[in-house]
């Protein structure tokens, strides 16, 4: 265990995890393209909950589970069960929940992450598989809504709740958590973590002297980091009063950026679990090896490798490694160009320019990335140039020969850079003269006037290189 913070912060999280990949839901055949469907037109009698209907256990969801707990180093149990889970909400079409108690999946184990203090391990309690519930829509906040509609499209989703034990002692800690989970559910290829509710958060918080607020359903890692400093400072005051920090469930309210009171928290014995009658026990521990064995190269192997085979940076490596579909764009431009040079252009121009544009590297391909860097190390146009063919792509399409002739970013020769900076000794003969009392800026000044004579085709080094032997010239 980590030690405290000076406040006390204790934070634990429970993430639920569609396993949206999937053809169907938990226990039943109902697909899970509801997303962009009216209300209420993915059901059937087993995910309402409808008298007589009984449920199938969708056996991918189970071996999705398995993955994930491979992955976080966790032990598969000998023996696994449903269980229901008794309470009554609108979005709970049976009156419980089926999911797991006494005897989850997995448990015991861990993931490694960059803490306030250093690397350090947070512990995995559990993982565990249940259905999600269905979904309330709120006329305006949860607080002040005039009326909830439900959705039962959501009802039955087959779902992944991993429950960490109380490690964390920041809100950033938290968020860096949440992110390196969500890499690792990527790279396993069992979730779509941009659809509509694929990944919620609970955030348990207790401060030293008082009891545990749990925050429940927060849809984002921003969102759950605002919701967690929110509380530390709603909790510390409650304690500076002289007051008593009551268990109790609240609600994030995104908009204002505050938690507010549901409920008191429920214990466990509110739920009066009992194994659900209608499911049998499960042995699948001889479906370990099949499952290990078809286990991709997750991240921090990915990473060494990388390092170790392309040579590239530490801070390329990790940049490169957050999405597997970055990693494999890299990995496919890398066979054609120099590994450190593509591992440069995609980190530090690509990305940015995608990020820019709330882009995915989907939107570009390894192809025309290939073709800008050739055209770039072939010194057919210059570093500008590359920069200014990936924006008009993003924004305009096109192919980066067609770009390079339509916008005519074809590098001068030497003899118009020559040219140019012949011109702009005699126009700047002030910027001469600062440069020659010291002032280091006017060298770039000058250099930025000769970008702007060549329309930003002369290389910069050499507009620069030349400046300084004609000025050498002059003395």
């Amino acid at each position: 265990m980590s030690a405290k913070t000076e406040d006390g912060v204790i934070i634990g999280l429970e993430i639920h995890v569609q396993l949206n990949r999937l053809n169907s839901k938990l226990f039943c055949s109902c697909g899970l393209d509801y997303h962009n469907s009216p209300p209420n037109t993915h059901t059937c009698p087993v995910c309402l909950g409808l008298p007589g209907s009984l449920p199938v256990l969708n056996k991918s969801a189970v071996a999705s589970a398995i993955k994930v707990a491979l992955a976080l180093n966790c032990k598969i149990l000998p023996q696994t069960q449903f269980y229901r889970k008794n309470y009554y909400y609108p979005d709970l079409p049976k009156g419980f929940q089926v999911t797991q108690y006494d005897y989850p999946i997995s448990v015991d184990g861990h993931l490694e992450l960059e803490g306030d203090q250093g690397m350090k391990r947070i512990r995995i309690n559990r993982v565990h598989i249940e259905e999600d519930p269905g979904r309330l829509v709120h006329e305006g906040t949860i607080d002040r809504s005039k009326f909830t509609l439900v959705d039962y499209n959501r009802a039955g989703v087959p779902l992944l709740e991993i429950v960490t034990e109380p490690d964390m002692r920041s809100p950033k800690e938290a968020r860096r958590f949440l992110n390196k989970l969500r890499n690792l559910l990527e790279y396993l290829d069992i979730f779509d973590g941009d659809l509509d509710g694929a990944i919620r958060v609970d955030a348990n918080i207790s401060l030293a002297g008082g009891a545990r607020a749990e925050v429940k359903n927060i849809s984002s890692y921003k969102g759950a980091e605002r919701a967690l400093a929110f509380e530390i400072v709603r909790q510390r005051n409650v304690l500076r009063r002289g007051d008593v920090v009551i268990q109790e469930t609240r609600h994030f309210d995104e908009l204002r950026g505050v938690t507010v009171s549901m409920r008191t928290k429920e214990t466990e014995h509110d739920y009066r679990y009992f194994p659900e009658p209608d499911l049998v026990p499960m042995r699948v521990q001889a479906w370990v090896p099949a499952i290990q064995d078809s286990m991709p190269e997750l991240p921090e192997a990915q990473r060494t490798r990388f390092l170790a085979e392309y040579g590239i940076t530490e801070n390329h490596a990790a940049s490169l490694t957050i999405e597997p579909n970055l990693a494999r764009f890299f990995e496919d431009v890398a066979r054609e160009i120099e590994p450190t040079t593509c591992a440069a252009w995609i980190v530090d121009v690509l990305t940015g320019e995608l990020n820019y544009r709330d882009l995915k590297i989907d939107a570009f391909t390894a192809d025309d990335m290939i073709k800008i860097l050739k055209l770039f190390l072939d010194e057919v146009i210059t570093e500008r140039g590359a920069i200014t063919v990936i924006r008009e792509i993003l924004d305009n399409g096109g192919t980066p020969a067609g770009i390079v002739s339509e916008k005519e970013l074809a590098k001068v020769a030497e003899d118009t850079v020559s040219s140019a900076v012949s011109e702009v000794l005699l126009e700047c003969s002030d910027a001469i003269l600062d440069y020659r009392s010291g002032e280091a800026k006017a060298l770039n000044y000058l250099v930025g006037q000769v970008m702007k004579k060549t329309r930003g085709r002369a290389d910069p080094s050499e507009a620069r290189s030349k400046l300084l032997e004609q000025m050498d010239l002059r003395d």
